[in-house]
């Protein structure tokens, strides 16, 4: 008389359970869980950005929140962030903030601290390039209009017009994140800051003013107290602790 196995019970296989085991680490160990309003520490290494002590790998990409509307970035955030970006890197525009001087503008596209929101309530990090050259192909490379007209004024040296109105404009945009608590410290969603922008060919052939006014860049920045890393990019001889992003070598 012959009998029935009885049937095996449904289970996993080992190499199945290692493999499910071995994504949960790595999702636990490089991709970056933002926790809205709980304060975040970010600093590096020499390999890394590290949050609150890991090292992570994080994707960037660009979003410049003037280029589109208000009723568009929540869409544009949610496209980001499904194909994997972990970080939304954007610059600060200011001939869109202040199109008179010392009369600021923060509504409609350029409300900066809206987009810095959904960006954060959309479980993303914020990379804030503040310049307040920019480039990127904006009118002016971002510097409002009016700056030309400033008496005695020589742009990106070290001229004393210049550095006044660059200080008043990058204070008066850091003061605005700080009070919307936005920065990782304060459990927002901002781990990177960047003072200049690609500044390093310039000061290469430019004259001895030029490295006078990087330096004291890099100095205004540090003095500001965000308490995340600071990038200049393009700047090999940025001082310690700013970060060199994208270094420049001549030939």
């Amino acid at each position: 008389m012959s009998s029935k196995a009885e049937p095996t019970p449904p289970h996993r296989s080992t190499p199945t359970v290692l493999l499910l085991a071995c994504l949960v680490i790595l999702s636990t160990l490089w991709y970056p869980l933002p926790q809205p309003n709980r304060p975040t520490s970010v600093s590096y290494d020499h390999r890394a950005i590290t949050i609150n002590g890991q090292r992570k790998i994080l994707i960037s990409g660009s979003i410049h929140y003037p280029r589109s509307t208000p009723e568009m970035w929540p869409d544009l955030i949610r496209k980001a962030k499904d194909g994997g970006l972990d970080v939304i890197e954007t610059y600060v525009f200011w001939n869109g903030h202040e199109p008179s001087p010392g009369q600021y503008y923060f509504e409609e596209r350029y409300d900066l601290v809206r987009f810095v929101k959904l960006v954060e309530e959309a479980g993303l990090y914020v990379h804030l390039r503040l310049g307040p050259y920019i480039c990127a192909e904006w009118n002016f490379g971002g510097f409002p209009v009016w700056l030309k007209y400033v008496p005695g004024i020589s742009f990106r040296t070290d001229n004393e017009p210049f550095k006044a109105e660059m200080e008043k404009f990058i204070k008066k945009i850091v003061s605005m994140m700080k009070t919307e608590g936005l920065y990782a410290w304060q459990g927002g969603p901002i781990i990177l800051s960047q003072i200049e922008n690609e500044y390093g060919p310039v000061e290469h052939y430019g004259g001895p003013g030029d490295k006078v006014y990087a330096s004291w860049a890099a100095k205004l920045a540090l003095a500001l107290d965000v308490r995340v890393p600071w990038i200049m990019c393009k700047q090999v001889d940025a001082p310690d602790p700013i970060v060199c992003l994208f270094p420049f070598h001549s030939s």
